[in-house]
């Protein structure tokens, strides 16, 4: 009888931490309170692993403090919350602080809109804050999040960014100040981004503002800004990029926008095997295939394409010293290009290599292979 009574005990309370941990579940060694219908707050501690088999409802900014990891497993679905102010809802990484993104092809990690009739700007975004060099001061604010960035350590990690689907961001306070899809300050190189997929950014669908962080398989589709844009002495690598859905520009690079001649580092971006599809009547590309901006510093794009349709202008050149000077010193390049018919003007970069037969991401204006799992 009492060994019965035992196991009854045993089952009730299993059954009560059962329950209890549906509503507020602390993982692993943090303090934060997890809670799947609610996800909000700082993580100020420890790690915190979201649990793939339920989808989290975000309803406020989630904000890693330095020293916390936040882990979002396989298959892993957040939703915005179809109510709260679009512009409160965001994921935030501190410097020093870690998330590891681990999609998989078959089971990427989905950030998306929680309304019924999902749009543009339905929520922010995902940012993240590093200690790599930036142009504008080692101790800069993020334009959203308000998160501190720069410094002096271009091998810093913020974890990981892998197979990350992530749609209807681009929130906006002002037209001066919006969320991108995703967004890198002063990220490190020591931090892996690969195979990220942003749908529907009210702004830019990626950007980075320095740092030194690489980049690999960016699928970019309906940004209602720029597409890919760089700024602020960004010292990375860009490694198949396929875009479609152009506004404003393909991609946009520039070096500094309150000093674009002596700012340093200057940005020295290389972007490599890249496709730039203007998409419908809807997108007009009126910035061009390349937005040459502020200073521009050295660009180098290799296996470029650029599909028919988009402006007769290749790039739009802006008209400060800093960019006049790297464009008469031959910082901007392309190597290895297909241009469509619509494209009659060259004028700014310096070309060189193939003229056909460019393949861009992979597959020209088509969607490449590397990305099916986008659809």
């Amino acid at each position: 009888m009492k060994k019965s009574l035992f196991a009854m005990a045993a089952i009730l309370g299993l059954a009560l931490t059962s329950c209890s941990s549906d509503d507020n579940n602390n993982t692993n060694n943090s303090s934060f309170v997890l809670k799947v219908d609610d996800l909000k707050g700082e993580i100020k501690d420890g790690t915190v692993t979201l649990d793939p088999t339920q989808t989290y409802t975000l309803t406020g900014g989630l904000i890693v403090k330095g020293g916390a990891t936040l882990v979002i497993p396989a298959g892993t679905v957040i939703k915005s919350s179809a109510t709260a102010e679009s512009t409160s809802l965001y994921i935030a990484v501190e410097r020093n602080a870690k998330i590891n993104i681990n999609g998989t092809a078959a089971k990427p990690v989905v950030m998306t809109s929680g309304k019924a009739s999902p749009a543009q700007s339905d929520w922010g975004g995902l940012i993240i804050a590093g200690n790599a060099k930036v142009n504008t001061g080692d101790n800069g604010t993020s334009e959203v999040g308000s998160l501190s960035y720069g410094g002096n350590d271009n091998a810093d990690s913020s974890g990981n960014i892998n197979f990350l689907k992530i749609s209807y961001t681009g929130s906006k306070y002002t037209s001066e100040k919006e969320y991108n899809g995703v967004s890198f300050f002063g990220v490190g190189s020591g931090t892996i981004v690969s195979d990220i997929y942003t749908f529907e950014s009210g702004d830019d669908g990626i950007e980075f503002f320095g740092g030194a962080v690489n980049a690999t398989n960016l699928v970019i589709v309906n940004s209602y800004d720029d597409s890919l844009d760089f700024a602020d002495g960004w010292q990375g690598t860009a490694t198949n990029v396929y875009i479609k859905g152009v506004t404003k520009a393909g991609v946009e690079g520039s070096t500094n926008a309150k000093d674009p001649s002596g700012a340093t580092p200057m940005t020295n971006a290389k972007i490599n095997n890249i496709s730039i599809v203007k998409g419908d009547a809807a997108f007009l590309a009126d910035e061009k295939a390349i937005n040459y901006k502020e200073g521009g510093g050295k660009q180098a794009y290799t296996n470029l394409y650029v599909a028919d349709g988009m402006p007769a202008a290749l790039a739009k050149l802006s008209t400060d010293a800093g960019a006049t000077a790297n464009i008469a010193a031959g910082n901007f390049t392309i190597t290895n290009y297909t241009f469509g018919a619509s494209i009659t003007d060259f004028t700014g970069p310096k070309l060189s290599g193939t003229t056909t037969g460019a393949t861009g991401a992979g597959a020209g204006a088509d969607l490449p292979t590397w990305a099916n799992w986008t659809k």
